[in-house]
């Protein structure tokens, strides 16, 4: 017997239904131990896609709160301040780290179904926060000023 061998052995075969983290270290030395054959294909591409889509899901939400904000910052002026400030630069900055990060993203800030899904989503975060309901539906700003360092809407 090989040492991988004697290695393998101590390791269970781990279940991805009752214990995610183990089934992804098995599948992981399985992976570095080049033993192929005992891989989960298939749940192995799950979780590949997985993460793509986390990966949206994150620039999703973060351009959703800066969206929320902006849409604050537009219709109570009377509110307008420097926390509100401080969160749409944030906001904008780790979108900007996000998207260097994965370039690949930027094919969303042109998908209008996309954008109009989180356009709603920021619409109701906004009227979630503030009880009003006086936000517009549809977007009334370009994704290049809402991502834009200096812009903030009259």
């Amino acid at each position: 017997m090989t040492t991988q061998t004697l290695e393998r052995e101590k390791l269970s075969i781990a279940d991805y239904e009752t214990d995610i983290l183990a089934w992804a270290n098995e599948q992981a030395w399985l992976i570095r131990n080049r033993q192929f054959d005992l891989l989960d294909i298939d749940r192995i591409a799950e979780e590949i896609e997985d993460v793509g889509k986390s990966e949206q899901r994150e620039l999703a939400n973060r351009i959703v709160i800066l969206i929320a904000h902006l849409l604050k910052w537009k219709f109570q002026p009377e509110r307008q301040g420097r926390s509100w400030l401080i969160t749409i630069r944030n906001q904008r900055k780790a979108i900007d780290i996000h998207l260097k990060e994965v370039p690949s993203l930027k094919v969303k800030l042109n998908d209008t179904q996309w954008l109009d899904v989180v356009w709603g989503d920021a619409v109701y975060l906004a009227s979630k926060e503030t009880g009003l309901d006086i936000f517009p539906e549809k977007s009334i700003w370009s994704t290049d000023d809402i991502l834009s360092e200096s812009w903030l809407p009259a």
